[in-house]
């Protein structure tokens, strides 16, 4: 009886995490270029109460033996990089990745961080920056004087400036990949960062050695299905009520045993 009290506990922790997760999932149903988290769990450790194949009489062994679980704990919690809908925004600094790959972005602090939020807008300097005015890197500057931005599906991007017949290219972005982007860590704001676990970022021209292209006048959405959290938050509740249905029932007949001289 005791044994299920806490086996029972672990169960409600996981649930809990689950719950975590899913709530971090919804809260980002809007959010460009979010990925969804998924809650992964493993079974504890057993308590063998008679080993599998051990002698069970003379005539044999045990089949099966007695183990018994004493419940679940996280193992890990996993990002899903599945391409997110696109959303046309007509905006010609709003950029996509139809594909894998980042976007590079320079920090204040120097370092590199990594993105599939393509919401780009100038700096006073016309830099393209994210939304928090941090650089995209290799940097590209917009001439003032500029009548219209073309980004190709290469990632060149080209102005057209008064006077000049034909556009004048000003820079090309660049997609970085990851051997395993799920080691990426998660910094917030829309970016993420090399881990050893990630490995490291492997700079391509879009398009090429199997990166993704890039969309002009697109926003990548969120790639959070909201009827699969409800599913999965009401399956996680069922399974939190359960566990503590076990509890309160371990409660009762501890107490049944307790009375039992009375």
């Amino acid at each position: 009886m005791i044994r299920s009290l806490f086996t029972a506990a672990t169960g409600m922790i996981a649930q809990q995490l689950n719950l975590d997760v899913i709530a971090n999932n919804l809260a980002n149903v809007n959010t460009s270029g979010f990925k969804k988290s998924r809650a992964d769990f493993q079974d504890l450790m057993y308590q063998i109460v008679e080993e599998p194949g051990s002698a069970a009489n003379q005539q044999g062994s045990s089949p099966t033996g007695i183990q018994i679980g004493l419940g679940a704990r996280p193992a890990a919690v996993s990002k899903i990089y599945s391409q997110g809908d696109f959303q046309s925004t007509s905006n010609p600094l709003d950029t996509a990745i139809e594909g894998d790959g980042f976007f590079q972005i320079t920090l204040p602090n120097g370092d590199l961080a990594y993105s599939r939020d393509g919401a780009f807008k100038l700096d006073e300097n016309g830099i393209l920056v994210n939304s928090d005015g941090f650089q995209l890197t290799p940097a590209i500057t917009i001439p003032a004087d500029t009548l219209g931005i073309t980004i190709s599906s290469d990632g060149i991007v080209s102005v057209r400036q008064p006077g000049a017949a034909a556009a004048t290219q000003v820079g090309q972005i660049q997609v970085a990949r990851f051997q395993n982007p799920g080691g990426l860590r998660a910094m917030g704001r829309n970016l993420f960062e090399e881990t050893e676990a990630s490995g490291a970022a492997t700079l391509s021209t879009p398009g090429e050695t199997g990166t993704g292209t890039i969309a002009q006048g697109f926003l990548e959405s969120s790639n959070v299905s909201v009827v699969e959290e409800i599913v999965q938050m009401v399956t996680g509740q069922r399974a939190y009520e359960a566990n503590s249905k076990v509890i309160q029932t371990a409660d009762a007949l501890l107490s049944s045993a307790i009375n039992v001289k009375r």
